[in-house]
C-alpha cells in the first residue's frame, strides 16, 4: 500500500507518463477507437483533461469545465500538461492531510489523490494501447493504481468501468490492471 507521503510523487509520475504518451500520438491517429470504448482517441485525451481540471476543481477549488467543451484544441500535450500542472500544484498547496468534499461526500484526501493516480494511469494505458505505443510503463505507478482499484473500486463497476476481464496472475503488470478495470489487455487497437 502506497504512504500518504508517496502518492503525491507518484501522482507526479503517473501524470508525466500521460503526459508523454499523449506526446506521441499522431494526429492521423484522433479517431482510433480505444480500450475506453466510449471514446476515441481524441475524444478519450480530451476526456482526460476534463477529469484532470475536474480534479484540480475538488482539490483546490475554481470552475469545473462544461463536459462538451472541446478543452484540448489543437496541441493536446500542452492542453494535458498545462492540467496536469495545475492539478500537481493544487495537490501540493493542499496536501493530502484531512478529508474533501466531492460530489459523493466527503472523503479522506488520500483516497482522493489515490483515485486521481489510478484514473490517470488507466487513461495513459488506454491511450497507449490504442496508439500503439509501449503498455510496459512506470512499474510502481500500475502497482500503487491497481492496489487502490482492488481495494476501493469494486463499487463502482458498471458504472466506471466494467466487469473484471480475467487476466493470469503472471500477466504484465498493465494487462492485470486494464483486465481489472473491464479492459482487454490482448486486444490492442489497430494501428493506422
Amino acid at each position: 500500500m502506497v504512504m500518504a507521503g508517496d502518492s503525491l510523487a507518484l501522482l507526479a509520475r503517473a501524470l508525466e507518463q500521460t503526459r508523454a504518451i499523449i506526446s506521441h500520438i499522431r494526429p492521423d491517429q484522433e479517431s482510433l477507437p480505444t480500450p475506453c470504448t466510449e471514446w476515441d482517441v481524441r475524444a478519450l485525451v480530451n476526456h482526460t483533461v476534463f477529469d484532470t481540471q475536474n480534479f484540480t476543481a475538488s482539490v483546490g477549488g475554481g470552475e469545473r469545465p462544461s463536459t462538451d467543451a472541446d478543452l484540448i484544441g489543437r496541441n493536446w500535450t500542452d492542453a494535458y500538461g498545462t492540467a496536469s500542472d495545475r492539478l500537481l500544484a493544487a495537490w501540493r498547496q493542499r496536501g493530502t492531510a484531512g478529508t474533501l468534499q466531492l460530489g459523493r461526500g466527503e472523503v479522506a484526501a488520500t483516497w482522493a489523490s489515490g483515485m486521481h493516480l489510478f484514473s490517470e494511469t488507466v487513461h495513459g494505458w488506454d491511450l497507449a494501447s490504442a496508439t500503439g505505443q509501449s503498455t510496459d510503463l512506470d512499474p510502481d505507478v500500475g502497482q500503487a493504481a491497481l492496489d487502490f482499484a482492488r481495494d476501493n473500486l469494486e463499487r463502482f463497476r458498471g458504472r466506471g468501468f466494467g466487469p473484471e476481464v480475467p487476466v493470469a496472475e503472471d500477466a504484465p503488470l498493465y494487462d492485470r490492471l486494464a483486465g481489472f478495470c473491464g479492459r482487454h489487455p490482448t486486444e490492442r487497437s489497430p494501428v493506422g
